[in-house]
């Protein structure tokens, strides 16, 4: 004998949420107190709700977003931020290691590319000497540097006493192949990415 049962409240039900965005790229974000998670099309929450999601500024609000299938979080140590990728299971794709990062664009993004160079050690506290610096580089969707877009380092000291917020990025795409990127004069060039 087969017995059937009614598949009565299968059905997920999103309540008492804050904040609703638009769907972009499939998913549409929901805010919950402080944290933010995300849905499918279907009204199912497929990203559970969670405090390292970055925001985006979108025309109407600022909301977390997936942009080709990425999505930016944010993991702070010792008082620096360092960003990174999740992908649409949540699953992190791109390890938080950048000083500040952008949304992926046709499956590149710009990002600050951090550096760290040993120089020595200091005999006489013994600690290793150390020199960190940046650079604004194209990734790929798996975050491997595809080009770098400044010739010099950015020399900085990583401390959250002087780095108490993410540097700016100031190269920005302007098409799906053009990169429009500021120079120390503020001056822009154009520099194709194929």
């Amino acid at each position: 004998m087969i017995l059937l049962s009614p598949l009565l409240g299968l059905t997920q039900s999103i309540e008492n949420v804050d904040y609703i965005s638009p769907f972009n790229n499939g998913y549409a974000a929901v805010k919950k107190g402080v944290k933010w998670g995300f849905i499918d099309e279907k009204g199912t929450l497929v990203i559970n709700y969670r405090d390292d999601l970055v925001l985006t500024k979108t025309d109407s609000a600022t909301y977390p977003i997936f942009s080709n299938e990425r999505s930016l979080i944010v993991n702070k140590k010792n008082g620096i931020s360092y960003f990174g990728y999740i992908d649409k299971l949540g699953k992190t794709v791109i390890e938080p290691q950048f000083l500040n990062a952008t949304n992926f664009k046709k499956n590149k993004t710009i990002v600050l590319k951090l550096i760290k160079e040993n120089l020595g050690v200091n005999d006489v506290l013994m600690k290793n000497v150390v020199n960190y610096h940046y650079f604004e580089v194209v990734i790929d969707s798996d975050g491997e540097i595809d080009q770098y877009l400044t010739k010099d380092p950015t020399h900085i000291t990583l401390s959250k006493e002087y780095l108490n917020k993410p540097p700016g990025i100031t190269s920005k795409f302007i098409s799906a192949n053009l990169i429009a990127i500021r120079d120390n004069n503020k001056k822009w060039r154009i520099k194709n990415i194929n």
